[in-house]
């Protein structure tokens, strides 16, 4: 059984357990769902469509790619289906010989309209889709990584400390001089280690532009790393999965508002760290740091952290919200991520990816201020 096969089997029984015959699931364009690729093996463009016979059915937009990638019991080409989802989905009903009646489960992110559409068209089907369902199991499994994703984990965490160690390297020998600069660089160091470029759009701030959480546009041709404070915020994606970690380069002379939002900030990582053992709740860490800062009289606008996985957030949450409930886990992957902004003096954040063990927080990455 490969790891594909081991993660439908968590669905299969779900699905059991919740009488549902038929669970959707889709990854196009408009409506994407990494969660395809963590059943299947399958990069995207695809649907996946899961029997609770415990049989899998594949329709990718490509089929050669999909017979180089995809882990499926059968795979069919979706241009045999018109390229149209609810043909797909009364294909796959017919193809597993689902019993007229029977639940079948759409993505919740189906639009409504569409979703009556489905209903006019499988008239012989229960057709769900809903907040709570498939998609929450989904979610709780991909937050605990399994052992083949932790070993991955580990090898993509060696390659993003090697970049930040060299992005560290060619600032201060001036060869990274502007925004521009640093964002290329990640993206050329990433492909030359066979990755599949960065998990998400570069956010490279100079000290004029670091006051915003995410700095829109999220790189220019602007100086970067040079008098103030600049922020660093990337990740690289490997086999899927992304790493997110942020650095903040801190050039001299600073102010001494500045040393104090370096200081806070660091304190505040470390205060987040020594909280994230299995067992406690991840608003609790939010909300101590959340007090930490607010004793010096400074808000974080933001959350601690997230999970990171084949998305650059996703669950557990780490924040202070009265409606998180995400207790940690050993497997949980996660950033936490304190930072201050100020419109005058610069932005600061510090975020490592970190995985929670039986014994404690293992930092994987190693981000860190730099100060020049």
């Amino acid at each position: 059984m490969n790891i594909f096969e081991k993660r439908r089997e968590n669905i299969y029984d779900w699905m059991a357990r919740e009488s549902v015959a038929l669970v959707m699931v889709e990854d196009c364009e408009g409506r994407r769902d990494p969660s395809l690729r963590w059943l299947s093996g399958q990069p995207g463009d695809a649907l996946l469509f899961l029997s609770v016979e415990r049989k899998s059915l594949l329709i990718p937009w490509d089929i050669n790619m999909a017979m180089l990638y995809a882990q499926s019991d059968t795979i069919i080409p979706y241009a045999d289906f018109g390229r149209q989802p609810i043909k797909a989905l009364v294909g796959a009903a017919e193809f597993f010989k689902i019993p007229s009646s029977s639940r079948i489960e759409i993505p919740a992110i189906t639009p409504y309209p569409l979703f009556l559409k489905f209903v006019e068209e499988a008239t012989n089907f229960d057709i769900l889709c809903r907040e709570n369902g498939v998609g929450k199991e989904f979610e709780k499994g991909r937050a605990i990584k399994d052992a083949d994703e932790i070993l991955m984990y580990r090898k993509l965490s060696a390659m993003t400390s090697e970049i930040i160690d060299l992005l560290i390297k060619n600032v201060l020998s001036g060869k990274i001089k502007t925004e521009t600069d640093a964002a290329i660089f990640i993206e050329i160091e990433a492909r030359q280690r066979g990755c599949e470029g960065t998990g998400f759009e570069t956010l490279a701030a100079g000290p004029g532009r670091s006051f915003g959480i995410h700095a829109f546009p999220t790189y220019t041709g602007g100086a970067f790393a040079v008098q103030g404070l600049s922020i660093l915020d990337f990740g690289i994606k490997y086999a899927g999965y992304t790493s997110d970690i942020t650095m903040t380069f801190a050039k001299e002379p600073l102010s001494k508002q500045q040393e104090k939002m370096l200081n806070l900030v660091e304190k505040a990582y470390n205060l987040a760290v020594s909280m994230a053992y299995k067992g406690t709740a991840t608003r609790d860490i939010a909300a101590a740091v959340d007090t930490y800062f607010g004793k010096s009289k400074k808000t974080m606008p933001h959350g601690l952290g997230h999970g990171i996985g084949l998305q650059a957030h996703e669950a557990p949450a780490i924040r202070s919200r009265a409606d998180n409930e995400w207790i940690l886990e050993p497997g949980m992957i996660i950033t936490l991520e304190p930072g201050l902004y100020d419109p005058v003096q610069g932005g600061c954040r510090l975020e490592n990816d970190i995985l929670i063990t039986e014994t404690g927080p293992e930092v994987l990455t190693n981000s860190k201020i730099v100060r020049l």
